[in-house]
């Protein structure tokens, strides 16, 4: 399902993207094409882009065409998948240690659409981090690998 959603393939291409989506949220989806969950992830990004267009675009990155943004956002997993509004990086609390990116697949359609919604009614309200509203156990666990520190 992945052919369905359009791929930025470049750092310019990212940039302009982060730079032109105005009053939606930018989900930025960071891995491989050919790696299993980032399939599973695609599947129900590309389900549900129709039902969220009104809210948010959805574009699939490769991490090893912008190593810039696989380093700064810190993507040692993958998939992770990164929010924008109106070139703003949202943050979103999902009960772990880190804010900046949702790490794995979601779990279901619902999980994605109700996460994309509240994103979007905190920034039309100014926030820049949110509650998450997906249940934590269908939140993936991982641990934080900090190197050179």
């Amino acid at each position: 399902m992945s052919f369905l959603l359009p791929r930025l393939s470049c750092k310019r291409e990212v940039d302009q993207a982060i730079k032109s989506v105005a009053e939606k949220v930018l989900v930025l989806r960071f891995g491989r094409d050919n790696d299993a969950v980032c399939l599973q992830l695609d599947d129900i990004l590309a389900k549900t882009a129709h039902d969220l267009s009104k809210m948010a675009v959805i574009y699939l990155v490769d991490v090893n065409n912008v190593p810039v943004y696989t380093q700064y956002f810190d993507i040692s997993y993958i998939p992770s998948t990164v929010f924008f509004f109106n070139g703003q990086h949202m943050k979103v609390d999902y009960g772990s240690p880190d804010h900046t990116k949702f790490v794995g697949s979601f779990k279901t359609k619902q999980d994605f659409i109700d996460l994309i919604e509240v994103i979007y009614r905190g920034a039309m309200r100014g926030k820049l981090i949110v509650r998450s509203p997906i249940d934590p156990n269908n939140i993936p666990k991982y641990d934080l690998l900090y190197q050179g520190i």
